[in-house]
């Protein structure tokens, strides 16, 4: 990994100082020997190398120097500016310019490795880094999953409810529409003249002397009795019966139906069954 940038910045640092070099044997040779051009190249370029390397030997050591760095930022400008003022003064000189920024884009690469140097981190951190990563999308993963499971479970939970309470409702209506029907027909058969008179004739052997009438069982909505103690209450006679029967009855004008008056019978706190109540409706009626 040190190799990819480490490499493009010693590769332009030799071709920066080549052509530094070569620009100033040619454009000064002309102008003094050439032997003191070459002097004058080598010392650009030695001082330029001699900073770079003092410079990556304090970054190896962890140490940084503003005076170095600035000295091989120096040297890099000296560099570009020969080159620069060699362009100008050829005929061609737009290649010459198109090369003139070698020595600070060497500069700049170093820069990036020296930024590479101080974040790069061991195998062994970057692998516990990449332990930590895999399981942190690991309980993520998990997270997801069972979060999916649970959204499933609750909707077939939900989805089982709402079957369930469709079921119960159809068989509420369909028990109620057969209920509906029975105590049509039953309706019919005591309004019937016929059946009427069969049915008092059948009622009348069970409770002699009482039913005149085939009544229909009550049905309606129930009301809750007030609280009674826990003490057994002695049941009442047929006379006692008769009485209360007969004075809630009469309690007003016209006289009470036998629901209103067995409403009020048990909200008085009485207690009889269905069958002496009624039968004592009959005798007082």
């Amino acid at each position: 990994m040190k190799a990819r940038t480490v490499l493009p910045a010693v590769a332009m640092t030799t071709v920066s100082m080549v052509l530094t070099l070569a620009v100033v044997v040619m454009w000064l040779g002309t102008a003094m020997p050439w032997l003191v051009a070459l002097v004058v190249g080598v010392g650009i370029d030695g001082g330029w190398l001699a900073t770079l390397a003092y410079e990556r030997r304090l970054a190896s050591q962890g140490d940084h120097s503003r005076v170095v760095t600035a000295v091989g930022w120096g040297f890099g400008l000296l560099a570009t500016a020969v080159l620069v003022a060699h362009a100008l003064t050829e005929e061609s000189s737009g290649a010459w310019l198109a090369v003139a920024w070698l020595p600070l884009a060497a500069k700049a690469l170093w820069l990036v490795h020296g930024l590479w140097e101080r974040t790069a981190l061991t195998p062994v951190a970057l692998d516990a880094i990449r332990g930590i990563q895999q399981e942190a999308r690991d309980e993520a993963a998990v997270a997801r999953a069972r979060l999916r499971a649970e959204a499933a479970t609750e909707e077939t939970r939900l989805t089982a409810v709402t079957e369930a309470g469709a079921r119960v409702a159809r068989v509420q209506a369909t028990t109620a529409d057969t209920l509906a029907k029975a105590w049509s027909t039953l309706e019919s058969a005591r309004a019937g003249q016929d059946t009427g008179r069969a049915l008092t004739s059948v009622t009348t052997h069970v409770t002699p002397d009482v039913t005149h009438r085939w009544e229909l069982p009550v049905w309606g909505p129930s009301e809750p009795l007030p609280n009674r103690s826990l003490e057994a209450v002695p049941a009442l006679t047929d006379e006692a019966l008769d009485v209360i029967v007969d004075e809630i009855r009469t309690s007003e004008t016209p006289a009470l139906s036998y629901r209103e008056m067995a409403t009020r019978f048990r909200a008085a706190g009485h207690s009889a069954s269905e069958v002496r109540l009624r039968a004592a409706w009959k005798r007082v009626a």
